[in-house]
C-alpha cells in the first residue's frame, strides 16, 4: 500500500490517511463515517429526490391554502411530491458529512460550522415535513377549508425548531465558501451550492421559480461530486452487491412493517 502525506489521499485513490493510519477507500477513506458508498449515493440521490419533490408541486400555488386544496384534489401527486422532498432531506445528511470531511482538509472551521448548521437545518426541515403530514391528514378527513383555518390559526405558533431556521440557510453558505476555499468545488459549483440557501423553508411550502433554481444549484454542486466519490476506489464484486441489496431490501421491508405496526 502506498504511503501518503498527512490529510491527503494518494493519487491512485487506493487509501487515505486518517489520524496516522491508512484506510482503504472502500472502508471510508477520508470520511470513515458514513463511508464512500453511503456518502456517494447520498450525494447523487438526495438532490434528485429534492428536485423531484419541488418540480411535482410546481403546478400549484405556493401558499398553504392552495397546497391543502391540491392535496384534496390530487392526493397521489402531492403525496409523492412531499414524500420525495422529505426523503431527500433525510438522505442528505451523509452527503453533508462527506462534503464537510473534504472541506475540512484545508478549511476545518468552515467545514465544522457549515456542516453543523446544515445538518441542524435538515432537522428543522424534517420537523416541517411532520407538520405537513398532519395538515394533510386533517385535509383528507375534514376538507381543505377546515385544514386551512387550523393551519392559519396556528401558523405562527412557537416551536423549538424555529430557532434552527437561520441554520437552514447559513449552513449552505458556509459550506459553499469552504468548498470553494478548499478546492473541493470550483467557483461555479460553489456558487450553485450557495444558492441552495434560497430554498423556501417552513410548513406547506409550494414551488416558486427560486425553488427550482435552488434545487438545480444543489444538483449541479453535489451530483458530480457524488459520482467522483463513488468512482474513487475499487468497485465491489457481484456477490457483495447482491448481499448488500438483499440486506437493504430486507431492512427496508422490516422498517416499513414495524413502522406501520407502531
Amino acid at each position: 500500500m502506498k504511503k501518503t502525506t498527512h490529510g491527503a489521499p494518494p493519487a491512485d485513490g487506493t487509501a487515505a490517511l486518517v489520524k496516522g493510519r491508512l484506510l482503504p477507500v472502500e472502508w471510508g477513506g477520508d470520511a470513515p463515517f458514513p463511508g464512500r458508498w453511503a456518502g456517494g449515493v447520498s450525494l447523487v440521490a438526495a438532490p434528485a429526490l429534492l428536485a423531484a419533490g419541488v418540480l411535482l408541486r410546481l403546478p400549484f400555488h405556493f401558499f398553504f391554502p392552495e397546497q391543502l386544496v391540491a392535496r384534496v384534489e390530487h392526493p397521489g401527486l402531492i403525496t409523492v411530491s412531499y414524500s420525495a422532498f422529505a426523503a431527500g432531506t433525510v438522505l442528505l445528511w451523509p452527503a453533508l458529512a462527506v462534503l464537510a470531511a473534504r472541506i475540512g482538509r484545508r478549511s476545518p472551521a468552515l467545514a465544522l460550522w457549515g456542516g453543523i448548521l446544515a445538518v441542524l437545518g435538515l432537522f428543522a426541515r424534517t420537523f416541517h415535513a411532520g407538520v405537513d403530514h398532519l395538515a394533510f391528514q386533517l385535509a383528507d378527513r375534514q376538507g381543505a377549508e377546515a385544514a386551512g383555518r387550523f393551519v392559519g390559526e396556528t401558523y405562527g405558533a412557537f416551536h423549538i425548531f424555529s430557532a434552527l431556521n437561520p441554520a437552514i440557510m447559513g449552513g449552505w453558505l458556509l459550506l459553499a465558501a469552504g468548498a470553494w476555499r478548499a478546492g473541493v468545488l470550483g467557483p461555479l459549483r460553489a456558487s450553485a451550492l450557495a444558492v441552495t440557501a434560497a430554498l423556501p423553508l417552513g410548513v406547506l411550502k409550494g414551488t416558486t421559480p427560486l425553488s427550482v433554481v435552488a434545487v438545480a444549484g444543489l444538483c449541479l454542486a453535489l451530483v458530480p461530486l457524488g459520482v467522483t466519490v463513488l468512482l474513487d476506489g475499487p468497485a465491489p464484486g457481484r456477490a457483495t452487491v447482491l448481499r448488500w441489496a438483499l440486506v437493504l431490501a430486507s431492512t427496508s421491508v422490516l422498517m416499513v412493517l414495524f413502522g406501520r405496526a407502531g
